[in-house]
């Protein structure tokens, strides 16, 4: 196991654990708190349930646990709903804990009902995804879709501690794992050049020796913003820089149908736009944007659409996204290789520009 990582806001402050396999020590935890008289409650998903059922016994016994569908458009408000009635029927109290066993949409699922229960109670993150491992389950964001946009209703709750177990990766399919290294070109992007060039120089397989250290050195990264904007409120930069990609991938998700591209392959094509885009603010060169897109590609994620998207439609989904300030839309741009930007009040000619490089028309 390597060192813990604290993510240190105070009284609600909390550790991520990092191991290949940390069953032991989360059956630990669930111990301490039922030994200490507090119950638990699980949320996963069908699938995880159906493959890690085995690893979910031993990490919690028989503790009632609820498998939501999986995909995108689990993170609804009626399976919200669903979970909190679930949390009712449980009895649990102020001082219980949810465990959060998926990927993203598990997490953000859980985390919220949880920040709703009771007006808040405690979570756990153990995320099973690459996706989850490198971004989601760190930070405290929490959130469900509305029909008008992606992450439109949430909360800003930390978990009380985050579980990354590598080796609950051996069962993710190879497309959710690309999804995952979507998150980890980003990070490269906006805060790491290194990062990113260790990616360009070998693409990131499933069981490799170097897999435990760029996920920590993400979550390194993405636990250092949280600690300096929490609530994504720096007018410069802060949190908003982790939707380098976000704003044209979001766009893109809600366009498209949720479902139809998997959140890091939206990311993907939204990282390729964000490129073009930075090209024409004179950031990054044009040869630099065409590494950007060769790295995609080399982890199996698309850099443009499959099928054409209507420019129309997809600015009208940007104009709703929850990024979107006094009615300016904003994008993450790239000055550099590893240093990230926001911009505002940018032509939507320029964006159109943008789209129609990724395949939309």
């Amino acid at each position: 196991m390597s060192a813990p990582l604290k993510v240190a806001l105070g009284d609600r402050s909390y550790s991520i654990l990092f191991a290949a396999d940390l069953t032991a020590e989360i059956a630990a935890r669930v111990a301490a708190l039922t030994q200490g008289g507090k119950k638990i409650a699980v949320i996963s998903d069908r699938h995880v349930a159906s493959l890690q059922g085995d690893r979910l016994r031993a990490m919690f016994g028989d503790a009632p646990l609820r498998a939501v569908p999986p995909g995108e458009s689990t993170k609804s408000a009626t399976e919200w709903a669903g979970i909190l009635e679930f949390l009712a029927e449980t009895r649990l109290g102020r001082l219980d804990a949810v465990f959060a066993v998926g990927g993203g949409v598990v997490g953000d699922l859980a985390g919220f009902a949880a920040a709703a229960y009771l007006r808040g109670i405690d979570y756990y993150q153990i995320p099973t995804t690459l996706l989850a491992m490198v971004d989601s389950s760190v930070g405290g964001k929490t959130g469900i879709n509305l029909n008008a946009g992606k992450n439109l209703a949430g909360a800003f709750h930390q978990p009380r501690g985050v579980f990354i177990a590598t080796d609950l990766l051996a069962t993710l399919p190879a497309r959710e794992f690309a999804a995952g290294v979507a998150e980890m070109i980003k990070t490269g992007l906006l805060a790491d050049r290194s990062l990113f060039e260790a990616l360009e120089r070998a693409p990131l397989r499933p069981g490799a020796a170097e897999l435990p250290e760029l996920v920590r050195r993400c979550c390194a990264i993405k636990a250092g913003v949280v600690v300096a904007d929490e609530r994504e409120l720096a007018e410069g930069g802060g949190r908003a820089l982790l939707n380098l990609g976000h704003t044209f991938g979001h766009a893109i998700e809600r366009t498209a149908g949720y479902g139809e591209y998997l959140h890091g392959e939206a990311v993907a094509i939204g990282l390729a736009a964000a490129a073009r885009l930075s090209v024409q603010l004179a950031g990054i060169t044009a040869a630099e944007a065409a590494r950007i897109d060769q790295v995609l590609s080399a982890h199996h994620l698309p850099n443009r659409l499959r099928t054409p998207l209507a420019i129309g439609a997809l600015n009208q989904a940007m104009g709703r996204d929850k990024k979107v300030r006094s009615g300016e839309i904003r994008f993450i741009v790239l000055r550099a290789l590893g240093d990230a930007t926001v911009r505002g009040g940018l032509d939507l000619g320029l964006i159109d520009e943008c789209w129609r490089s990724v395949g939309a028309e």
